[in-house]
């Protein structure tokens, strides 16, 4: 008899034993908590942007205005030109005295002769057979005077009188610029009976 219970209480301890573990592994099983699976690349919260460097602001500079030549602002020379068909013409430069801006210049010229004869008043005319403006305009341009780069004007005249007379050989002339009264005096020659001047030209 003993033996007969005796085996079953042993079946029914390794049956309660084998229960237990396998509820303890549903139980342990179950309780696991649940993750959720995280994104490969997480973004942080957003970081307001850096600070940009602004850009620096260049510097601009305005260039002064031009304005016209002012009395000895211009130094004043003269050459003569090439005579030809018993025509006489001298070239004046107007050129900036040292250590000025540029000016501007426009018109024309005022011209006398000086020593070798009667006193002659240059005739304004816009051209004549040694030079002046184009024949097709007789408005005096307004010219800048720039280092190395002077204005120039003409002066010419006959060689010949009304009646076929020689003309006295000028030594000098009285020039003053346009719009100024600064009188220069410039050394050159032309012998001629009457004088005319053309505008300023660049």
């Amino acid at each position: 008899m003993i033996g007969r219970y005796g085996n079953r209480t042993a079946a029914a301890v390794v049956l309660g034993a084998a229960a237990a573990t396998a509820l303890a592994g549903c139980a342990q099983h179950d309780s696991a908590p649940a993750t959720s699976a995280r994104p490969a690349t997480e973004t942080s919260a957003a970081q307001p942007p850096s600070p940009q460097a602004s850009p620096t602001a260049v510097p601009t500079t305005t260039a002064p205005a031009v304005v016209a030549c002012r009395p000895r602002q211009l130094d004043i020379a003269a050459h003569t030109l090439s005579p030809g068909m018993m025509h006489r013409g001298v070239e004046l430069t107007f050129t900036l005295a040292a250590d000025t801006p540029p000016c501007t210049i426009g018109g024309y010229p005022g011209v006398d002769t000086g020593e070798g004869g009667p006193v002659l008043h240059a005739r304004r005319t816009p051209r004549g057979y040694m030079g002046g403006l184009p024949s097709d305009d007789d408005t005096p341009p307004t010219v800048t005077v720039l280092p190395g780069r002077p204005a120039r004007a003409v002066v010419e005249g006959s060689a010949m009188g009304p009646a076929g007379e020689d003309c006295p050989l000028y030594t000098s002339l009285a020039v003053t610029a346009p719009d100024s009264t600064d009188t220069h005096t410039v050394h050159t020659t032309i012998d001629t009976c009457a004088l005319e001047v053309h505008p300023v030209t660049g």
